[in-house]
């Protein structure tokens, strides 16, 4: 018998011995536990798994918050500052939970309110207003 399949009966009859496994559950950690202890003997990487989110990402933005699918938290808005925690950018982020390009990462009460203000402030015509006096002079 392989040192990798020994090592893995000693961790799986550990685990017998603090709770009851089906013979199944005994059979599927004992592979799963020998062919990790081999890969990482020999210095393979473990393949990768799909992040699973906390929640739906088309769930995750929501009116009052929106749940950071890395941690799970919620947030009025997600800052380059807070998504470089995790080693991303906006854009990443986007890419990784399947979000459109420009999808704003911001709260749907939030986003209103921001372009309540924007639209109150014309800054559109008061642009206008420089080009005007600009071309006067």
């Amino acid at each position: 018998m392989d040192d990798y399949l020994k090592e893995a009966l000693e961790i799986v009859k550990a685990q017998a011995s603090v709770r009851t496994l089906t013979e199944d559950e005994i059979t599927s950690m004992v592979r799963k536990l020998s062919e990790g202890i081999r890969q990482f003997a020999e210095g393979k990487p473990e393949p990768e798994e799909a992040p699973v989110p906390p929640v739906d990402p088309k769930k995750a933005i929501r009116e009052k918050s929106i749940i950071n699918l890395e941690d799970g938290k919620p947030y009025k808005i997600l800052t380059k500052k807070n998504l470089a925690k995790y080693g991303i950018t906006p854009d990443e982020y986007r890419e990784k939970w399947g979000y459109k390009k420009g999808t704003p990462l911001i709260c749907k009460a939030l986003q209103r309110e921001r372009r309540k203000k924007m639209k109150d402030m014309k800054l559109w015509e008061k642009r206008k207003e420089a080009r005007k006096k600009k071309a006067e002079k």
